[in-house]
């Protein structure tokens, strides 16, 4: 399969294969010891139709069964126990629950008890942070200091509501993470080039990055009214406004809708599809 990766940022991640199984990670994160990632990606899984193949989502009609083997599969590839993995609860806000070990399995093994969390963020050895996509961006958050980490999935409003310094903010005050110490990932997600917005949401935008307003690779007007918006930059700003260092930042390099048999994307498909998933956590011991 032919990839279309953005011309400034090919190779930013690295393509890994695990039987069937295919998924993405981070060079940057890779080099930290005892800590495991990954982003899914279409293939190495059993779902069928405009799920095919390696759907993560329970409620998007799938068979249920289908999406289990899925999530064994990548546990399996990963190396992390699902037993011991938490999901988000995503309704597009900028909150951030911390996750000890009484949620481990939590939103595929067991049942979640919270609601409208986005993001989460833990440092107990073994557990495996999970977060959904197909078009909004995933942030990565590894503190090599601490040995804690953050996962938090970023929209347009989550975007605007900046839930990456929230997440920021969370570390520093959970596990005393100090931000130059944090290593940072924006994860695959639309591009620029493909991510039209009403003039509403730009708006919302303005308003959020005042301070940006006059930056073009952020958000540009075309003559049509509409906008196009740069998720990407718009994230990379939170991060550095949040005290991550530049070159602790990697970027995505793959653009969900550019890619809609390799990635699943939600306006590529008009909302027949399934969902990826970023999974993030901590080993049990150091390697």
């Amino acid at each position: 399969m032919e990839l279309k990766w953005k011309a400034d940022q090919e190779g930013a991640v690295h393509i890994r294969k695990k039987g069937e199984v295919v998924y993405l990670t981070y060079p940057a994160l890779e080099e930290q010891p005892g800590f495991c990632h990954g982003f899914s990606t279409r293939l190495g899984g059993v779902s069928r139709g405009i799920f095919s193949s390696m759907n993560l989502s329970f409620t998007r009609g799938d068979e249920e069964q289908a999406v289990l083997e899925n999530y064994r599969r990548m546990a399996d590839a990963l190396g992390f126990s699902l037993e011991k993995a938490v999901c988000s609860d995503q309704t597009h806000t900028a909150n951030v629950r911390y996750v000890t070990l009484e949620d481990a399995g939590k939103g595929i093994v067991r049942k979640k008890d919270y609601t409208d969390v986005d993001g989460l963020v833990t440092d107990v050895p073994g557990l495996t942070l999970v977060t959904s996509y197909a078009d909004c961006v995933p942030l990565f958050f590894v503190d090599p200091v601490r040995r804690a980490v953050g996962l938090s999935h970023s929209g347009w409003r989550g975007t605007v509501g900046k839930i990456g310094a929230v997440t920021v903010r969370k570390m520093q005050e959970v596990f005393g993470s100090d931000p130059r110490n944090i290593l940072a990932a924006i994860g695959p997600s639309i591009c620029q080039d493909c991510y039209e917005v009403s003039e509403d949401v730009a708006q919302e935008f303005k308003q959020a990055f005042a301070r940006h307003s006059k930056e073009k690779q952020l958000l540009y007007r075309k003559e049509d009214g509409k906008y196009q918006l740069n998720l990407w930059r718009a994230n990379e700003l939170v991060l550095l406004e949040a005290g991550i260092l530049s070159e602790h930042i990697s970027f995505p390099g793959l653009c969900t809708c550019c890619n809609p048999d390799f990635l699943f994307s939600h306006r590529a498909s008009h909302g027949k599809r399934g969902n990826l998933s970023a999974f993030l956590g901590i080993r049990e011991s150091i390697e």
